[in-house]
């Protein structure tokens, strides 16, 4: 799924600033978290709350070692809002939650350090 993790990697091809401006980050609350078993990568299956203008959307996070379950609801990440769904099994996820690798591989979300709106937008 993921190009390359590795920190060293030289930077990705250059795109326009229109190319970014179609990616839409948003951050919403994580609501509910559920173990995934079914998954062929460890993973959580979250609901999170992006407010009124898209709702709540459904993830599958491969976050795993680095979180528990009961620390998550409440907790704002940042998750791409208009890919199409993605079939994971028999589980439908619906937004990209996004996180950074850390030195040993593990996913760390990515999140704002103070709250923020739900919904509110990357610029």
């Amino acid at each position: 799924m993921h190009v390359n993790h590795d920190q060293d990697a030289p930077a990705a091809e250059a795109i326009g600033f229109d190319d970014f401006l179609r990616v839409d980050i948003r951050i919403g609350t994580i609501v509910e978290a559920e173990p995934f078993p079914e998954a062929r990568k460890p993973a959580f299956r979250l609901k999170i709350d992006f407010g009124l203008a898209i709702g709540v959307k459904k993830s599958s996070a491969q976050i795993v070692d680095r979180y528990a379950l009961e620390e998550l609801p409440g907790r704002q990440v940042a998750a791409v809002v208009n890919f199409p769904p993605r079939q994971i099994g028999k589980f439908m996820s619906e937004v990209l939650t996004l996180g950074f690798a850390d030195e040993e591989g593990a996913v760390i979300l990515f999140a704002p350090d103070r709250e923020v709106p739900n919904g509110s937008r990357l610029f």
